[in-house]
């Protein structure tokens, strides 16, 4: 066991000496619980030692902690390319926008692997060389607790070993020898035996004061370096856990200040897209069949010549009352009120061919008067005043959110009163301009007026 014991760098004497420093130190530690011996206190570096334990307590669930947000953040990674990569594979090449679609796509992977990089390499390196200082420390606190009972022993066998005792000229005493071989020796050999004893005596107290100079020495060359770290160490904490969470934030504000460009880019695109698609601007190679309207969606926005300015082509035939002057429409109005007034003399209502002449554009609008007084007045207690310039009701079957400032917002159900155009060379085809009729009942002239696509209302 011994050849065994060397074999492994051990010596039996230096394993003999182990298990006896063990003994030794279990035997002090059972006196000192039980009161027969006093125990080293230093109550300054206990607080130490607890101050420790909470720093490498709190320390290590910062640790796992942060270990679980960066693989929340790598889960978010692939989350985010597998859907933004979904996106770009369903995207068709002749959609507007295919370049640009593919481009966030990339550069998103490229800004979450960035940021996930610099997290390990500024947050989660920086956390386990913090932490790598604790073990070493932990394992000395532990050798100083042995060293510090190793010293109590040496202490109170170096105090037991000097207790000898003394007689009244302070002379130790030395019993009568009680052997048969000490009653042999001859009374001139007495004072010899005598000195052996005294010698014995000082070699023991001898060693037992070397040993506690020894032991004192070991303890407190490494209690001395105890007691210089732990208040470092724990002082150390604030400006670890401001710099960590710093650079985590400083990381975290770049990443979503960045994330939010490349977001609001392809937000960009897709509205592009989205108008691309209402206003009927087919992508190359796909057949319009595919391109129907859903019952319930609204109808397509028409293009507005002043916004692309082509060439504006003939304006459609529309009912005599759409076509109409303001000045004539005012005039209808009088005439509304005055309805014994004749239009046609007495000779022409007697010709047939006078009577089939008789329908010239002023004979036209004369027809036409019942129905616009009937919009003006029906259901009303009184003449209801339009507005100069006004044309006809309609009522909005969609809701149209306003583009530009000078069209108008309405929402489905809002009644609509359709004037002229001031210069009906800005009228754009299939664009109508009005305001609605709640919004001129209250306000009058200060009524807000704005263009509106025709085709998402329907005439009253």
């Amino acid at each position: 066991m011994a050849e065994m014991g060397m074999g492994k760098g051990v010596t039996a004497g230096k394993l003999a000496s182990n298990v006896q420093k063990k003994l030794t130190r279990a035997q002090e530690k059972v006196m000192q619980k039980l009161g027969k011996a006093d125990e080293t206190r230093d109550v300054a570096f206990e607080e130490g030692v607890i101050n420790f334990n909470k720093q490498y307590t709190e320390g290590s669930k910062l640790q796992k902690d942060l270990r679980v947000y960066l693989a929340a953040v790598q889960t978010m990674h692939e989350s985010s390319k597998n859907l933004k990569e979904c996106l770009s594979d369903m995207y068709e090449p002749d959609w507007y926008g295919k370049d640009d679609v593919d481009s966030i796509v990339e550069d998103t992977d490229v800004l979450w692997t960035d940021f996930h990089q610099k997290l390990v390499d500024n947050a989660l390196i920086s956390m386990d060389t913090y932490l790598g200082q604790f073990p070493d420390i932990k394992s000395r606190i532990a050798k100083r607790d042995r060293k510090l009972v190793d010293y109590d022993s040496a202490r109170h066998n170096h105090l037991s070993t000097n207790k000898g005792k003394k007689g009244k000229d302070g002379g130790i005493k030395i019993t009568k020898p009680v052997s048969l071989l000490e009653r042999a020796t001859p009374v001139w050999a007495q004072g010899i035996l005598s000195a052996h004893n005294i010698a014995q005596s000082n070699l023991s107290r001898n060693q037992a004061e070397d040993e506690l100079e020894r032991a004192q020495k070991v303890f407190e060359e490494i209690n001395e370096d105890l007691q210089e770290e732990l208040p470092s160490l724990w002082n150390s904490r604030v400006g670890f856990y401001v710099s960590t969470f710093q650079s985590m934030a400083g990381f975290e504000e770049k990443f979503h200040k960045e994330m939010g460009k490349l977001d609001q880019n392809l937000y960009d695109v897709l509205v592009k897209l989205e108008r691309q698609d209402m206003c009927g601007e087919l992508p190359r190679g796909v057949s319009p069949a595919n391109h129907t309207l859903s019952p319930g969606v609204p109808p397509p926005i028409p293009k507005s010549p002043s916004k692309l300015r082509p060439a504006m082509p003939p304006r459609p035939e529309s009912s005599p009352c759409r076509d109409m002057k303001p000045e004539n429409i005012i005039n209808l109005f009088d005439a509304a009120a005055a309805p014994n007034i004749s239009v046609t003399s007495p000779t022409q209502a007697d010709t047939p061919t006078a009577a089939a002449a008789a329908p010239t554009p002023t004979a036209t609008a004369v027809e036409e008067i019942p129905a616009v007084a009937t919009v003006a007045t029906s259901g009303a207690s009184e003449a209801v005043e339009m507005p100069p310039g006004f044309l006809f009701k309609v009522t909005t079957m969609h809701d149209y959110a306003a583009n530009d400032s000078d069209e108008l917002e309405m929402k489905a159900g809002d009644i609509v009163l359709v004037v002229a155009f001031d210069n009906p060379e800005e009228q754009d085809e299939g664009w109508l301009i009005g305001m609605k009729e709640g919004d001129w009942i209250q306000n009058k002239e200060s009524a807000v007026k704005g263009v509106f696509p025709e085709n998402f209302t329907s005439r009253l």
